[in-house]
């Protein structure tokens, strides 16, 4: 749920992305002869909600929903935890470089973690030139997966970007919103690199409307290409249902700027359990004090620290949803007979119950950085794995929508 407002603009961008329009290429796509090579993406944390309200694992899910996206005509179905390995290891890439230049620049840390679409909306539309300093620049999951699909997939495949329709689907309708910056518009090939955002609950509608049963769907193989997978299973990352990227980018700075291999973090939860901290002491001594920051009165306690001068945290994962991503107000709602607290306790686990993959590791991932990125030079690569934010005047033309 997207914190504070959106302007009329943007509420027509948000609805003119949903199943309906996946409907319409998918239909267009019979009766045309130039037809869209239709990419659905789909993120980890959809997968465990869409398990959780049809009894299946993680991975059963995600192998059930290749089947019925390519039955309903869709050409490739991949799985953001694969970009999201790109997004962490360039996480933890900036947070080390930040670290060096904490002494010449005071706006380098804390590094606020940026793959949540309603705390980067708030901030930029809240507290503008003060606050995006300190955002990280590295693009979210959801991002990173455009610039694979329209970059890389694309000329592999040997097509204009804009011949193919790229599909996301996500636990938070504010991903609609980051699909539709200018920041990620291809101006040569006019095209977004991501087409079309769906939520959790919108794939649950598709099921009902076609009249299937997700645990009934005859399970397809993965696609390999864009996933993490190990034999038939999809593969994780360790930490938060939020992507871990306080996990990974501790882990990571820990190693490279203390020599300290740390195999257990230790959460330490504050005011709620919405707010919760992580540190790394030497001879008695803090030398790295990370935070998660989940809910909107969280992140405003958060950010007036900051702007009182009173904030100790050298990176904080922000997410604008109590409880994160895994609690997304896209996600499928619970039955009558549910109450909200026990369905995310299943889908945590659920989400949990993948192996996790260490970033480092990921063989396909370090592939691309020598074929891909290597080859289309340092500052092009920066520009497909980075993005930049806006100050946003306090917004007066057109209707203000609350969300």
């Amino acid at each position: 749920l997207l914190f504070g407002c959106i302007t009329s603009a943007e509420s027509v961008l948000i609805t003119q992305q949903s199943h309906e329009e996946i409907y319409r290429v998918l239909r267009n796509n019979k009766v045309v002869s130039e037809q869209k090579v239709v990419v659905v993406s789909v993120s980890p944390q959809s997968r465990a909600s869409l398990a959780a309200r049809y009894g299946l694992s993680s991975s059963e899910a995600g192998r059930r929903l290749t089947a019925f996206f390519k039955g309903l005509g869709v050409h490739h179905v991949f799985d953001t935890s694969f970009s999201r390995t790109f997004s962490l290891l360039e996480s933890q890439r900036e947070f080390v470089e930040r670290f060096h230049r904490k002494e010449q620049d005071k706006q380098a840390l804390p590094m606020l973690a940026s793959a949540c679409p309603g705390w980067i909306c708030y901030a930029e539309k809240t507290h503008g030139e003060f606050i995006l300093p300190y955002v990280s620049s590295t693009r979210s999951p959801q991002q990173m997966m455009g610039s694979l699909v329209k970059g890389f997939f694309a000329g592999q495949q040997g097509l204009n970007p804009q011949q193919i329709y790229h599909v996301t689907v996500m636990p938070c309708y504010d991903k609609k919103l980051e699909a539709s910056r200018p920041d990620f518009y291809l101006e040569e090939a006019d095209t977004r690199e991501v087409d079309c955002v769906i939520t959790s609950g919108e794939v649950l509608k598709m099921l009902e409307e076609e009249k299937v049963l997700l645990s009934d769907v005859e399970p397809a193989p993965l696609d390999t290409m864009f996933s993490s997978v190990c034999g038939d299973e999809l593969l994780g990352h360790a930490g938060s249902g939020s992507g871990g990227y306080l996990h990974h980018v501790f882990t990571h700075a820990a190693r490279q700027l203390f020599g300290e291999e740390v195999k257990e973090l230790t959460y330490k939860t504050l005011k709620n359990k919405d707010f919760q901290e992580v540190t790394l002491e030497r001879d008695g001594v803090v030398v790295l004090r990370f935070a998660a920051t989940y809910g909107f009165r969280n992140i405003q306690n958060l950010v007036q620290k900051l702007k009182r001068g009173k904030s100790s945290y050298h990176f904080v994962e922000v997410m604008a949803c109590p409880s994160g991503c895994l609690n997304g107000g896209g996600q499928v709602k619970p039955l009558p007979e549910q109450n909200n607290k026990e369905l995310l306790q299943q889908v945590e686990d659920l989400y949990r119950e993948e192996r996790p993959l260490v970033p480092e590791e990921d063989q396909r991932v370090a592939e691309l950085y020598q074929s891909w990125l290597q080859s289309v030079g340092e500052e092009r690569a920066r520009e497909l794995l980075h993005t930049q934010y806006h100050a946003v005047e306090k917004a007066t033309n057109g209707l203000l929508v609350k969300w």
